[in-house]
């Protein structure tokens, strides 16, 4: 999985651009410009005023929501490349002489995908500062495309192989924009929760459902079909992008007004542009990949978070061998009826996305117990239905599905292991991913893409050991082990329930983001 979900760098820096009004400035600058006068003022572009229309928090909810829809929807649909072609893979190696007899070499394709989206998520924020939301989502989907064609028409394995690693890249880049638009549009936590639990479930089910669809075009159509059938429906969608995708990010349009004053002659910048005027793409970007890294061997809460959520993706991913090798042991199933089987981890997250709703409820009402800052809602409440679906949805789901893996027992049986682990899945990363936003909120962007560069890791490589660990232990105790595995994880996070206040006084950037909180909420009194 790839992505910043619920990312808030639109929120921060809008939030940013309200403090200041338009006023001139004089600015020292120590470097030679073609666009600042040293001996003028500086006219400084912000909003104009609380009430500014050009301001995505102040777009009419009819917008909103169509551009949430449109980023929710290509996020569920450009997920599907990365396990469409896993139904598939005995024609792909009967075409390219491969084989799966002691390895599952047929998965490289989806590992290179998985391993493009971790390598790419890295320099989403830096490109999204500097050029927008809309013209990297058009431009990153173009290129997309053209890495859609190899893989209908790869006239060698290696080839395959290449171009998925490039087109997982574009997909993580496309899901990290789709998921800023949700935090440039929606202004408060409340506001939030449904758009960030509707990206979530369609971020984990469009990885989900595609061995569904690849099944449905592979039973009709030879394997070739799935990346010209792909090519056709992301080739029809572009322009319903280009005229309704727009641009939302506030530094973004800020600097487009600020643009457009400098061709009438004036001297005007945005805070972002005076900020970073010495900083380079290369520093930026080299900001954006250490932070994570920081944060992950310092943060015990981040490096937690991270293999939980890595876990859990990498279950989903993994279900995409494991569940044909069982179907297919037990009941003689092909590959495409094993696909369509895996629509049940479909119809478990759509259930678990139901049960995330509720679970923002219990963290709004945990306001009025907060005594650390009065009316405000405690972070560790968002993982108080995680918790919950990390025991009964992964691990027992895992349970069931490990023990109704006898020919004796119908094929619905193992289904419902399946569902319940999807459900599970959407209610623990929706919890992991509200958690990390809420406790470390400036930092929220650095944390949460770590935690993706966990999930896209476990997601590529955790499915090659799937063959060789249901051959040896079987497909009960290999199911029991990841059940179990689940389980320890799902144990841990309680230790962050009981000791969440210490643990956010002992880490400083946490401690940073409760400060801020309590500053606002002193002013909003």
């Amino acid at each position: 999985m790839v992505f910043a979900r619920g990312d808030v760098s639109g929120h921060d820096d809008q939030a940013i651009s309200k403090s200041y009004s338009i006023r001139g400035r004089h600015w020292d600058i120590d470097r030679d410009t073609d666009h600042l006068d040293h001996s003028e003022n500086v006219t400084i572009v912000t909003w104009d005023g609380a009430e500014d229309p050009g301001n995505p928090y102040n777009w009419s909810l009819k917008q909103k929501w169509i551009l949430t829809a449109l980023a929710v929807f290509t996020t569920f649909i450009t997920m599907m490349n990365g396990t469409i072609i896993t139904v598939a893979h005995e024609a792909i190696n009967e075409q390219f002489n491969i084989s799966d007899a002691n390895f599952p070499h047929s998965y490289w394709p989806v590992t290179s995908w998985a391993v493009g989206g971790a390598c790419f998520s890295l320099l989403v924020l830096p490109l999204m500062e500097d050029f927008g939301v809309r013209w990297v989502f058009l431009g990153t989907y173009l290129v997309f495309l053209c890495f859609v064609v190899p893989q209908a028409v790869a006239q060698n394995f290696a080839t395959l192989v290449v171009t998925r690693f490039f087109a997982g890249g574009c997909v993580s880049i496309l899901a990290n924009t789709s998921a800023t638009v949700i935090g440039n549009l929606w202004d408060t936590e409340k506001s939030r929760n449904v758009p960030v639990s509707l990206y979530i479930v369609t971020y984990l089910a469009g990885s989900s459902i595609g061995p569904v669809i690849g099944a449905a075009i592979y039973q009709a159509l030879s394997w070739r079909w799935i990346g010209y059938i792909q090519l056709i429906w992301y080739g029809a969608f572009f322009p319903m992008y280009f005229f309704l995708f727009k641009e939302c990010r506030g530094i973004a349009i800020l600097g487009q007004r600020a643009k457009a004053l400098r061709k009438e002659g004036k001297n005007a910048f945005t805070q972002h542009e005076i900020d970073t005027r010495d900083q380079s793409m290369l520093k930026i970007v080299g900001r954006s990949a250490s932070r994570p890294l920081v944060l992950f061997f310092t943060e015990s809460v981040v490096f937690v978070s991270t293999l939980w959520s890595a876990f859990t993706v990498g279950t989903l991913y993994l279900f995409t061998q494991s569940v044909e090798q069982v179907f297919a042991d037990l009941y003689g199933w092909n590959p495409s009826q094993a696909g369509y089987v895996q629509s049940a981890i479909v119809i478990g997250e759509c259930l678990g996305w139901v049960a995330t709703l509720f679970s923002g409820k219990l963290y709004f009402d945990s306001a009025s117990r907060n005594t650390e800052i009065p009316g405000t809602p405690i972070p560790e409440a968002r993982l108080y239905l995680a918790i919950v679906g990390g025991v009964t949805g992964i691990s027992g789901g895992m349970f069931t599905y490990a023990w109704t893996s006898y020919s004796y027992f119908p094929w619905i049986a193992p289904a419902v292991g399946l569902a319940m682990v999807g459900a599970g899945s959407v209610i623990v990363v929706t919890g992991i991913s509200d958690y990390v936003v809420d406790a470390y909120a400036k930092y929220a962007g650095s944390a949460i893409g770590i935690i993706a560069t966990g999930e896209n890791t476990l997601a590529a490589f955790l499915p090659l050991a799937t063959m060789s660990m249901y051959s040896h232990l079987g497909p009960q105790w290999a199911s029991t082990l990841l059940a179990l595995i689940a389980l320890v994880l799902s144990f841990a996070p309680i230790l962050v329930l009981i000791w969440g206040k210490d643990i956010r006084a002992r880490s400083p950037f946490m401690k940073e983001a409760m400060v801020e909180k309590r500053r606002k909420s002193i002013d909003s009194v």
